[in-house]
């Protein structure tokens, strides 16, 4: 199977088709969760004497720690959904396990992006799309973060421009759903959610990766 940007979203656009109503609803649960963790989160800055515009150390890392534990819920429920969209369901956003490899390589990916701003912008963009699909092979494959990260290189190696040019289409999509006056997300989220799973999957069995646990690829 050939990876093209095309191919990716007409994956994601089918597959919401299956299942519209369900995958706009699970859009929905994980902005109320979102929401209720933004809540929980000005309450404790509120005793602690902060406020969301300067917030608490408590506070933010009660928001760091919660939202991760839902950004790792959510990488699971669209690999669930991608390879079994018509009995996924709810229960796939709960997906605690694998929580502190996903915390340790959600750190350590930022650290690099990070740097390789900092080191002129270019290597930032190029380590971000190399280590792109560094949190789903820790929720995919319960990998290390380091072996996530080696995987991750592996997998898009020789598809750098590709995934930019396919990020891009992403967020264009995207924007297009929130000048829809924000009801427009409910689709667009789950539809670019869709494709970008199907993307790793396409260069995941591309690339020779294992889909379960076992070696990782190395550098």
């Amino acid at each position: 199977m050939e990876f093209s940007i095309k191919s990716c979203v007409s994956f994601g656009w089918e597959t919401f088709k299956k299942r519209p109503w369900f995958f706009i609803g699970a859009t929905v649960v994980v902005a109320i969760v979102y929401a209720v963790i933004g809540a929980l989160t000005s309450a404790i800055d509120a005793l602690q004497g902060g406020s969301t515009e300067d917030p608490t150390l408590l506070g933010s890392l009660a928001d760091f720690l919660l939202s991760t534990l839902i950004s790792m819920g959510v990488t699971a429920f669209y690999l669930a959904a991608h390879d079994n969209p018509e009995t996924v369901d709810l229960n796939a956003l709960w997906h605690p396990k694998p929580f502190w490899n996903y915390l340790a390589a959600s750190i350590l990916l930022g650290l690099v992006i990070v740097a390789g701003f900092i080191l002129l912008i270019i290597p930032g963009i190029i380590f971000a799309l190399m280590f792109m699909f560094t949190t789903f092979i820790v929720v995919d494959r319960e990998a290390g973060p380091i072996d996530a990260m080696k995987s991750s290189k592996g997998i898009t190696r020789g598809y750098k421009w590709q995934l930019l040019g396919f990020g891009l289409v992403l967020m264009l999509i995207n924007i297009v759903g929130a000048i829809a006056l924000l009801v427009g997300l409910l689709v667009t989220v789950p539809v670019t959610s869709l494709a970008f799973t199907h993307a790793y999957r396409v260069l995941q069995a591309r690339a020779g990766a294992a889909p379960a646990l076992k070696a990782d690829a190395t550098l």
